[in-house]
């Protein structure tokens, strides 16, 4: 390669334009995924390739990663997950799509034991923020929670907004609605689901590799596993540590936190609650943030940590009143060759949280 495009693309071998279409791409942010957010771009890829096929000549080739997905992503408008990250992929061919996405999203299953200076232990040393997640932990204990059955399912209703780097800058998305029904059935499930973004209903199938099905746990988190969680502070974070997923290019401390955030909106034990904000005082460089808000502008109390290693920051937002979650918030911390430090990457305002008996219907209500 010399640095421009090679001037005979048909020329190309397939490792050779996979490897072009890498290098042309622009720079992605240097956060990698969680396993709970590969959905959401899997359906994104899906979508480019849908496009891409009605476009270009039929022969275009698909690797075998992309090939395996539930024929149900293949749809032509998917609504992503909740707690998106913003869009890494720029519209080429599905079969450069494919290879990168494929490679990019590599992941662990995280179960080793804590990194020297992050297990409970180093983070003994309650920080300057534990007085204000120790009142909203105690105000999460005291909160009534309903009997979960395993045929039920939890219902969360939010709106959100995004950013697309695809352009190779940051879009900012309008604020949209956002509603997630997630079966509630402690063994692996094919059919986890609903989603419903912006008016679009898709179901939620299992997770791409899933082949027996999504199992309980950090991507699908049932009450009855979420009840299961060290209610000990302590064993709490030596557990999220240990087992949350884990990513290459992110401090472990600020995946253990983001874990912590995804969980917020379920409907759980309030003994499983009140451990999870008394673990997240124990994250080093988790702290209070002043005139934090949420998606749809309520302002609050802030719990916020830096990403100092790529640049990130992710705050949760609280009632001021009775401490209750409101949403969150992941802007720059500094500048990037696709945005400018401040810029929104993704946001949430959480406006229902509760247990229903079918996928579709709404809580206290038997219309779908």
């Amino acid at each position: 390669m010399n640095g421009r495009p090679n001037p005979n693309p048909a020329s190309f071998e397939p490792s050779d334009e996979r490897e072009e279409i890498a290098r042309l791409l622009p720079a992605p942010a240097d956060w990698d995924l969680p396993r709970g957010r590969h959905l959401h771009h899997k359906d994104l890829l899906m979508r480019h390739i849908d496009r891409d096929q009605a476009t270009t000549a039929p022969t275009t080739a698909i690797t075998p990663a992309a090939a395996t997905a539930p024929a149900a992503t293949a749809a032509a408008a998917r609504p992503g997950r909740r707690r998106l990250r913003p869009v890494l992929l720029a519209p080429v061919t599905a079969l450069a799509l494919a290879g990168i996405v494929t490679a990019a999203f590599a992941l662990n299953d995280g179960d080793r034991k804590p990194a020297a200076g992050t297990s409970s232990d180093a983070a003994a040393d309650m920080q300057p923020v534990s007085a204000l997640l120790g009142q909203i932990s105690d105000a999460a204990g005291k909160r009534d929670t309903p009997t979960v059955r395993d045929d039920q399912f939890s219902y969360v209703r939010e709106k959100v907004r995004e950013a697309d780097l695809s352009s190779g800058k940051a879009v900012v998305g309008p604020l949209h609605d956002y509603e997630l029904w997630l079966s509630q059935d402690p063994e692996p499930v094919q059919k986890q689901g609903l989603i419903r973004s912006d008016g679009k209903t898709m179901p939620l199938n299992a997770e791409f590799g899933d082949t027996n099905g999504t199992p309980a746990g950090f991507s699908r988190p049932t009450y009855q596993w979420l009840a299961s969680l060290p209610t000990d502070p302590g064993r709490l974070l030596d557990h999220l540590y240990a087992k949350a997923p884990q990513a290459e290019n992110r401090e472990r401390d600020q995946a253990v936190f983001e874990q912590i955030g995804d969980l917020l909106d379920q409907v759980m034990p309030a003994r499983t609650a009140a451990a999870l904000y008394r673990a997240a005082a124990k994250i080093p460089g988790v702290t209070e943030t002043p005139r934090a808000q949420d998606a749809v502008g309520r302002r609050g109390l802030g719990i916020a940590r830096s990403d100092t290693k790529n640049g990130v920051v992710t705050e949760w937002v609280f009632n001021t009143q009775d401490f209750t979650y409101l949403g969150h918030s992941t802007r720059l911390t500094k500048d990037t060759p696709y945005a400018e430090a401040g810029t929104l990457l993704d946001s949430s305002a959480l406006l229902k949280s509760a247990i229903v008996d079918k996928p579709g219907r709404l809580p206290g209500s038997e219309k779908k």
